[in-house]
C-alpha cells in the first residue's frame, strides 16, 4: 500500500449581511465553535484556522479577515476531499449551508476553493485567495477546484 502524498485545502469567505453581534446574523454567529467542534472530530480532519487575534470581539467567537469583520473565513485541511463532503453536507454544517442567505450576501464568483496540498503542509488564508482569484480566472483545474469537479483533480 502507498502512501497518500498529499492532503487537500479548503478556503470559504462570504460576506456576512449584517456585523457579528446583530441579531440578523446572531444564530450563525454563535454556532460557530459548534460547528467548529464538530469538524474536528469529523472523519479525515486535519487542521484548521483558528487565530484568536481576528476575532471581531472579545466574546464573540466568530473570526473575519481583518479589517474587515463582515468577511467570514474558514480555511481547514482535510485527508480527502469526500472527508470534506461529508462534513459539509452530512453534518449540522449542512443544515447551516442550506440556510446561508438568511446570513450572506450572495457571491460574486466562488465562494469557496479546493485545492491539494503536501501531507503535513499549512495553507494560508493568503493562499487560498489566490487559488480562489485562480478558480474565478481559469475554472477548474488540478491547481484549484470545487466540489462539482474534485473527483476530476483530486487523487
Amino acid at each position: 500500500m502507498t502512501a497518500q502524498r498529499h492532503h487537500i485545502a479548503h478556503l470559504n469567505i462570504a460576506r456576512l449581511r449584517a456585523l457579528p453581534g446583530d441579531a440578523l446574523v446572531a444564530e450563525f454567529v454563535n454556532a460557530v465553535p459548534k460547528v467548529n467542534a464538530i469538524a474536528e472530530r469529523s472523519p479525515g480532519f486535519v487542521w484548521r484556522w483558528d487565530d484568536n487575534s481576528t476575532q471581531v470581539a472579545e466574546g464573540v467567537p466568530y473570526q473575519a479577515v481583518l479589517p474587515d469583520p463582515l468577511l467570514a473565513v474558514s480555511l481547514s485541511v482535510w485527508e480527502r476531499a469526500a472527508d470534506l463532503m461529508n462534513f459539509v453536507h452530512q453534518t449540522v454544517h449542512g443544515a447551516f449551508l442550506r440556510r446561508r442567505a438568511e446570513w450572506f450576501e450572495p457571491a460574486v464568483g466562488p465562494a469557496y476553493v479546493i485545492w491539494p496540498i503536501a501531507v503535513g503542509q499549512i495553507p494560508s488564508i493568503a493562499e487560498g485567495q489566490a487559488r480562489m482569484a485562480h478558480l474565478a480566472q481559469h475554472g477548474p483545474t488540478d491547481h484549484a477546484y470545487d466540489f462539482a469537479t474534485h473527483a476530476t483533480f483530486a487523487a
